[in-house]
């Protein structure tokens, strides 16, 4: 077999890395479970080159990710489930019956609100699902449960305010945090872990609430906070051994005085 462009190719390889006769050991072992943590950790490298402006990573990295889909759609096909050709109707289809503004009758490409069809639509499907698992609707169902905890609280209140279940604006929702936050100090002064556990929980959930209040993509910002301390905690330890003290012996005191030079420099906008 040769590289192509033609998506053939890559699921002819998948299939030959699966076939008993001759195949790869390691494929050859794989399953869905063994498989679906792949899927995700592949997602989150498209997002970090993404992030990197990193564009050729990012070409390798879809690469990556596209094989996850026609992994799958190969170890559904061996158990007779369905194929990749399955999966690409599937897509798109959906994305034709979710657009009727674009690919319906002209009527449909006039009437406008086109995000009010797209929900309607969405809770259409939700209910059509339930009904083949002969199980209550929820306005809930399809928020995955394998999201990251914060997306998942952000979309999973953004669902509840559809239905108006939700504070009038961010004040409030300020409030709850603010709320939640002296109810973690309730629980901690008391040593009670179990409630900690809770409280805390509940501080997060209100506080991707209000990012979402503020229009703010909470995954997004507390990754970017994340790539922030990276940073400066390396400054810290590039000081740290400029002035030869041991990074474990410098104090709390000195260490705090590196990070403030760089949160002073950041603020200035200097390097």
């Amino acid at each position: 077999m040769q590289p192509s462009r033609d998506i053939s190719g890559l699921i002819e390889i998948m299939a030959a890395l699966r076939n008993p006769d001759g195949g790869c050991p390691w494929d050859l072992e794989q399953d869905f479970s063994s498989i679906r943590h792949y899927t995700i950790e592949e997602a989150y490298e498209v997002a970090d080159a993404i992030e990197r402006e990193d564009y050729s990573d990012l070409r390798e990295e879809l690469g990556d990710l596209l094989l996850q889909p026609v992994y799958h759609a190969q170890m559904a096909s061996e158990r007779g489930l369905f194929d990749i050709g399955d999966v690409v109707y599937a897509i798109t289809e959906k994305l034709i019956r979710r657009h009727p503004h674009v690919f319906g009758e002209e009527a449909a490409r006039n009437a406008g609100g086109a995000k009010g069809k797209w929900e309607e639509l969405k809770a259409d499907e939700r209910a059509k699902k339930a009904e083949r698992k002969q199980a209550p609707s929820s306005i809930l169902d399809d928020v995955p449960n394998a999201l990251p905890a914060l997306s998942r609280a952000e979309k999973l209140s953004k669902r509840a305010a559809s239905v108006q279940f939700d504070w009038p604006d961010w004040r409030q929702t300020f409030d709850k945090v603010s709320e939640e936050l002296g109810e973690v100090r309730e629980a901690a002064d008391a040593e009670d872990k179990a409630k900690l556990h809770e409280e805390l929980g509940d501080l997060l959930f209100a506080a991707a609430n209000l990012a979402r209040k503020l229009g703010v993509d909470a995954e997004a910002a507390l990754r970017d906070a994340n790539v922030k301390f990276d940073r400066r905690f390396r400054y810290v330890e590039a000081r740290a051994e400029a002035d030869g003290v041991p990074l474990g012996e410098a104090g709390l005191e000195r260490l705090d005085g590196y990070w403030n030079v760089i949160r002073a420099r950041d603020r200035s906008g200097g390097v």
